[in-house]
């Protein structure tokens, strides 16, 4: 149950946007823009930098929304994306999408834990600076939104396979406009 009445029943973050549509308007912006705007990273890249760094996190609503999500854009099952949450080094990425994973871990502990190494082996993983600066955007972000939804001690369907039907939908739906009750 949730710190505070949220007058609605759905989970996680999207029972707090309904209870404050004030500020869920900006909040999907930022995640419009961050994870489905036009950019060299793929949607399923982006999404599984979110989802990586909401396993650090230890918030199960949120690894377990966008890990669907970017096993939905990535073509692979949950497994897959628990192995690359387990040890993203082992699984099969690129060297800069594991470059960008260790960028978006730094940035997890905290922004100044991330180094000139950091950044240099992301660039010569082929990382542009553009990637550099959303990847960290994304785990800042992704920091914000997980304290947020378990500071407010929201309630999580348990059932994986609930986020894995749901991918498909909110894939195609994106995060601005969307409705809350779907």
């Amino acid at each position: 149950m949730a710190h505070i009445n949220l007058h609605n029943d759905l989970p996680g973050i999207r029972g707090l946007m309904e209870y404050s549509p004030e500020t869920a308007r900006p909040l999907n912006d930022l995640a419009e823009a961050l994870l489905r705007a036009d950019n060299s990273l793929s949607r399923g890249e982006r999404e599984l930098i979110a989802t990586y760094v909401s396993s650090l996190n230890d918030c199960f609503f949120c690894q377990n929304v966008h890990g669907a999500i970017a096993g939905h854009y990535l073509n692979c099952d949950i497994p897959a994306i628990d192995a690359v949450k387990q040890d993203y080094l082992s699984a099969p990425l690129s060297a800069k999408m594991k470059a960008l994973l260790g960028i978006a871990a730094l940035v997890q502990k905290g922004g100044k834990q991330v180094t000139t190494a950091a950044i240099t082996a992301a660039t010569e993983a082929g990382a542009t600076e553009k990637e550099i600066h959303d990847t960290v955007l994304i785990a800042a972000a992704f920091c914000m939104y997980n304290r947020y939804v378990d500071g407010m001690a929201t309630w999580a369907p348990q059932n994986r396979q609930f986020y894995v039907d749901r991918a498909p939908q909110r894939a195609a739906e994106g995060y601005a406009d969307y409705d809350l009750h779907k």
